[in-house]
């Protein structure tokens, strides 16, 4: 048995956590609920790191509940069971994004939007209340295991690269879901603001589905690596009469403070921005009323991930089309030197950690 159960169900678990904003990752032995009749227990295998680990783990997104164990890419092998689930048996390949329960009952679940619960009952992987277990804190990736329902959990092919799954399970469904929800095809002009993690994905994504791929960064550090992807052109200038062209759809992956209306001019009429880049929270972006309105006939709407179903739609297409990020892996001794070059812009690619080199 590769886990140990206590008396009373609950699974011992060990994991690495910051047990202050100001802390490095130490270490950090707890516990995971039981397993219900309708869950599944991974053993982790991969753990990418996202932008958002960062923001959390540090205190910039608000109220962090120390100690913080990040982590919402997660892949690894299914080693227990419920005995009513029936989606996975063990030995199973499953990834855990983002969230890990909610409602089931409102119409935003049933619609499988479950990051929109209407009853406010989203369950996230890690720093939230589990409201369904006895309100108890929930830690993520950075860990040996993770008891989650199968209805969260999402199918990986057993031949599938699992370092690379990990980290689609966020970065690879916020750049998908909002392609898919402005519909771009074949021949739409699309432009990704932010040439990181996210903007590497969205490009890959875009490119797939047709489009004519423009990037806008900060720097041209990555110009090389943007046009070898098949990036039509790279914009260092958001100036209107530098960039000839116009977008039917701009998504900003940017997580530092910008101003989105300098991408308004940019936009065609009748086309959308979507944000998913999110700064911290004492950082205020806006758009200004003006703009709207006298920039009107152009949409701008903000995207969070995706639902469980879209998810799984997006893990097929991408494994379908080989779309993967570039990653580094690395062993949880490095987690706080890949924070480091994260917040200094030196991280060239996603970093995921390997949770079998504990």
């Amino acid at each position: 048995m590769d886990y140990k159960i206590l008396d009373n169900g609950r699974i011992c678990s060990k994991g690495y956590a910051m047990l202050g904003k100001d802390t490095k990752f130490t270490p950090f032995e707890f516990t995971r609920h039981a397993i219900g009749d309708n869950d599944i227990l991974i053993k982790i295998l991969y753990a990418g790191i996202c932008h958002s680990d960062v923001h959390t783990a540090k205190g910039e997104w608000g109220a962090t509940v120390y100690p913080c164990v990040p982590g919402h890419e997660i892949a690894g092998e299914v080693i227990a069971v419920g005995k009513n689930v029936n989606k996975f048996k063990v030995g199973d390949y499953a990834g855990v994004g983002c969230m890990i329960n909610s409602c089931g009952e409102c119409e935003a679940c049933k619609r499988s939007q479950e990051q929109f619960c209407e009853n406010g009952k989203t369950i996230y992987t890690y720093n939230s209340k589990d409201i369904f277990h006895n309100n108890e804190i929930t830690y993520g990736g950075y860990s040996n295991n993770i008891v989650v329902s199968e209805k969260f959990a999402v199918c990986v092919p057993k031949d599938a690269p699992l370092e690379k799954v990990a980290p689609l399970l966020c970065a690879g469904i916020t750049t998908y879901s909002p392609l898919k929800f402005s519909k771009i095809k074949e021949g739409s002009l699309v432009a990704i603001a932010g040439f990181g993690g996210l903007g590497m994905m969205a490009v890959k994504y875009a490119i797939k589905m047709g489009a004519k791929v423009s990037v806008f960064a900060r720097n041209e550090n990555k110009k090389n690596d943007a046009l070898a992807m098949g990036v039509s052109s790279f914009y260092t200038s958001t100036d209107k009469d530098v960039v000839k062209e116009r977008f039917d759809l701009i998504i900003s992956t940017i997580p530092t403070p910008y101003d989105p209306s300098v991408y308004l001019d940019l936009i065609k009429f009748g086309g959308e921005m979507a944000i998913v880049g999110l700064p911290p929270v004492e950082y205020k972006i806006g758009i200004k009323i003006n703009d709207l309105i006298h920039k009107a006939g152009k949409r701008v709407y903000g995207s969070l991930i995706g639902g469980i179903a879209e998810t799984q739609e997006m893990l097929d297409f991408s494994l379908k089309n080989k779309i993967y990020p570039e990653t580094e892996l690395i062993t949880p001794q490095e987690i706080d030197k890949a924070y480091e070059n994260l917040t200094s812009g030196k991280a060239k690619f996603r970093y995921v950690i390997d949770m079998t080199k504990e």
